[in-house]
C-alpha cells in the first residue's frame, strides 16, 4: 500500500484499439460505435451503401459503420463459443440475440445481456436497422469474461439484465458537479448489482469482479473506492476529453491499469469523460484461446473443435443464421424454457 501522496496510482497507460487490451479474468473488450443509416424493409442497410464493402467480413468502418459478418443486417450471424462468458452492454441502438438453447431477445439502451457459454453454445448477434426514416446509431460494449477450469464445461445459460433493473448512482461534489455510475456488475456504494449467472467467476464472493460505466461532468470530482487485495483494475476513457487520475492525466482513447489498495481521486477534464472500469481477481490459470473457444490447454481446444463438428453444440431452431425479430423496436426476451419477459 502506498503511503505517499506523490505516488502515482497508474501502473501503465496504453492506446485503445478496436479490441481493447484487458487483464485476467477478462479476455477482451470491444467498443462498437456504428453510425448506421436508415434501414430498408429487411432491416438492413441500403444496397448502395454496401458497394465496396467485403460483405461477410466488413470491419472497414466505411461511412462510420461496419457490416461485420452480416450480409443484409449488420452483426454477427450464428457462431459457437465454449469456455467463457459474454457480457453485452448497449448504450444506443438495438441488438437481436438468438441461440441454440432456443433463447431469443431484442435489447437496447441501458440493457445488459450475460451469456455463459460453458460447455458450448451457438448464438447470433445482429443489429437490426428498425428505423426506416432516420439513422440507426449503435453503441455497445462486448466483454469476454473467462471461466475457471472447473466451470468451463458448465451448463450454458442466458440472462437479461434490463436497464430498468440495473443500479445507477449519482454523486455530486462540493461544487455540485455530478459523477454518474452504472453498476453493470459489482457493488459500488450502497447499490447491490444484478446477480451474475451461477457459474460465472463474478458469482464468487471473493472474485471482486466489477464492470462500471462512469460519466463525469467537466471538473467533477469523485473518488474511486479501493478494492480487495489481489484485484486487478483497468480504467478505460472512451469518450469526452479525459480525467485527472490521482494526479496523472489520462485522455480519451486510452486505458490505464490502476492500483486498488487505496482510494484514487478522479477529476473530469474540461470536456468531461466517459469511463469503463473492469476489475477482478485474476483466475490465474493457463489460457488456450483459438477463435471462439477459450480453454486451459491445447488438448481441450482440440476437443472443443471436435465436439463442435460432431454436435454443433445443439440444434439451431431459427429459420436462418442471422435472424432478426421484426420491425418493432419493442424489447423482450424468450428464455430456453419458453417463458417470455419484457422490461417493466
Amino acid at each position: 500500500m502506498s503511503d505517499s501522496a506523490t505516488d502515482s496510482p497508474i501502473g501503465e497507460v496504453f492506446d485503445l484499439e478496436f479490441v481493447w487490451r484487458t487483464f485476467d479474468p477478462f479476455l477482451f473488450c470491444v467498443h462498437h460505435v456504428d453510425a448506421y443509416p436508415a434501414g430498408t424493409d429487411d432491416l438492413g442497410a441500403p444496397t448502395a451503401d454496401l458497394i465496396g464493402r467485403s460483405i461477410g467480413q466488413d470491419f472497414s468502418g466505411k461511412s462510420g459503420w461496419s457490416m461485420y459478418h452480416g450480409s443484409a443486417v449488420p452483426g454477427f450471424p450464428r457462431h459457437p463459443h465454449r469456455g467463457f462468458e459474454t457480457v453485452s452492454y448497449v448504450r444506443s441502438g438495438l441488438m437481436d440475440h438468438a441461440d441454440s438453447m432456443g433463447a431469443g431477445a431484442r435489447f437496447g439502451p441501458g440493457d445488459v445481456q450475460w451469456i455463459t457459454a460453458g460447455r458450448g453454445i451457438q448464438h447470433s448477434e445482429m443489429f437490426p436497422l428498425v428505423e426506416s426514416s432516420q439513422p440507426n446509431p449503435v453503441e455497445l460494449f462486448q466483454i469476454w469474461l473467462n471461466l475457471p477450469g472447473e466451470d468451463k464445461m458448465a451448463e450454458p445459460s442466458f440472462h437479461m439484465h434490463w436497464s430498468e433493473q440495473i443500479h445507477r448512482l449519482s454523486f455530486d461534489d462540493a461544487n455540485g458537479r455530478s459523477t454518474r455510475v452504472v453498476a453493470v456488475a459489482g457493488r459500488i456504494g450502497s447499490a447491490d448489482p444484478m446477480s451474475p449467472p451461477p457459474s460465472s467467476w463474478a458469482s464468487r464472493s471473493d472474485s471482486d469482479v466489477a464492470i462500471w460505466h462512469i460519466e463525469m461532468d467537466p471538473h467533477a470530482e469523485w473518488t474511486l473506492p479501493p478494492a480487495a487485495a489481489g484485484t486487478d483494475r483497468t480504467v478505460y476513457v472512451f469518450d469526452g476529453e479525459g480525467i485527472d487520475l490521482g494526479g496523472d492525466i489520462v485522455t480519451s482513447g486510452h486505458g490505464a491499469s490502476v492500483e486498488v489498495d487505496w482510494p484514487v481521486a478522479l477529476t473530469g477534464l474540461d470536456g468531461g469523460a466517459h469511463i469503463l472500469v473492469l476489475q477482478g481477481r485474476p483466475i490465474g490459470e493457463p489460457v488456450a484461446h483459438v477463435g471462439p473457444f477459450v480453454m486451459n490447454s491445447r488438448a481441450q481446444l482440440e476437443q472443443a473443435f471436435l465436439d463442435y463438428r460432431q454436435t454443433g453444440y445443439g440444434d439451431w431452431p431459427w429459420p436462418s443464421d442471422d435472424p432478426n425479430h421484426g420491425p418493432t423496436s419493442a424489447r423482450f426476451a424468450v428464455y430456453p424454457d419458453g417463458h417470455r419477459e419484457e422490461p417493466a
